[in-house]
């Protein structure tokens, strides 16, 4: 049995307000190539198709495009399991009929034990689920955690497994020993629901999703994480993406890692503003780049963010590295009693290296006017 492993899609996610569905597009092309160049048997996707509950109605068309083209067009058997971005109930809403395709879509608890066989291998999908799920499937006041609960799901899976096949567990957690990268939502509280990789042990490959880095699970041959098709955030930009090909006709299971190339890259640039500025100057990125800044300087500079887009057009992220200098000019008498939401708003350009929005000076004012009537009080 030969399958294609990912996870962590997140259809319709938005990086600093730019719209992501043509990257997503693209690295999905590049994810239906390599599973037609390496002839797998199946493509699993373990979790967070989309990036929120209610996605929009752009997102919905452009998963649904995704999934019809490598399901009913190269057919592909399709094994997905819901994460904690999906609605379940939204996302398999129709997953009744879509087996007659061989796309096995599973968003419950009861579904997870109810095991896929294609060809030698059984699939046991386990879509994210909160501890009280569990506590009420298994009718057990006693399971106040994911690691509680996945004692009981192993075992009951294990009643399932046949002789002679491979067992593969497709689920969308935390696993104890990962870390997380700043793209990731936590669904572990002080570590709690973090899943020890023992208990994983009874399964051939474990294919996991939720953490958006292949690294984020270190020396572990058959439990992975496939991470996200693309970055998501500056903690990735030095990441590699890509997904797995798992071959289960060897012992232990041959696990080879095939990389996806960004359409356009996340990267992160650390510079002063006037060589950042500079047009001699070459940086390794593309026009339409997302750059992150990490800017040296110390001292403020005026419309920093507005002057730097003129030859970075997709700057999503603005930091400084060292402390931010800010010597105010001496005041003199006529400065002091000048009006002090005008004082205010130069403070605020001056530190931020932005103008107020009006908004902003709507809330300096009445804020201004509430200390003045408390003071003549």
């Amino acid at each position: 049995m030969r399958f294609l492993h990912t996870a962590d899609w997140h259809i319709g996610k938005k990086l600093n307000g730019y719209d992501l569905l043509p990257e997503q597009r693209d690295a999905y092309q590049q994810i239906k190539a390599i599973a037609k160049a390496e002839k797998v048997d199946a493509v699993v996707v373990a979790g967070d198709l989309y990036d929120r509950a209610l996605p929009s109605e752009a997102a919905v068309a452009t998963l649904d495009d995704m999934l019809v083209d490598l399901n009913r067009q190269e057919k592909f058997p399709l094994l997905a399991i819901s994460g904690n971005h999906d609605s379940g109930v939204r996302l398999g809403y129709g997953q009744q009929w879509f087996t007659s395709t061989e796309f096995y879509l599973r968003t419950t608890l009861a579904s997870a034990l109810e095991p896929i066989t294609i060809g030698d291998t059984q699939f046991f999908l386990l879509p994210y689920f909160e501890p009280f799920q569990a506590r009420q499937f298994f009718q057990d006041d006693q399971i106040k955690t994911v690691n509680q609960a996945m004692e009981r799901l192993v075992a009951a899976m294990q009643e399932k497994f046949q002789s002679g096949y491979h067992h593969v567990l497709v689920a969308h957690f935390f696993a104890a020993g990962s870390q997380h990268s700043d793209s990731e939502t936590a669904v572990q509280v002080g570590g709690l629901n973090a899943v020890p990789v023992d208990l994983l042990a009874p399964f051939d490959y474990v294919a996991l999703g939720h953490l958006h880095r292949k690294e984020a699970l270190q020396n572990e041959p058959t439990v992975k994480y496939s991470g996200s098709p693309l970055k998501f955030s500056t903690s990735e930009s030095e990441d590699t993406k890509g997904v797995w090909i798992v071959d289960t006709d060897t012992t232990p299971v041959t696990v080879i890692f095939k990389p996806l190339k960004p359409w356009h890259d996340l990267v992160v640039l650390t510079d002063s503003f006037e060589h950042l500025m500079n047009p001699e100057q070459d940086y390794d990125v593309q026009s339409e780049d997302f750059i992150a800044i990490e800017l040296t300087d110390t001292t403020p500079i005026p419309n920093v963010m507005q002057r730097l887009k003129t030859r970075f057009p997709r700057v999503i992220e603005l930091q400084r590295i060292n402390q931010l200098t800010v010597t105010p000019d001496e005041l003199d008498i006529q400065q002091v009693q000048r009006d002090p939401l005008q004082l205010m708003t130069e403070f605020f350009e001056q530190v931020t290296q932005h103008p107020m929005q009006a908004t902003q000076q709507k809330w300096a004012k009445e804020t201004l006017q509430a200390a003045e009537k408390e003071d003549k009080e």
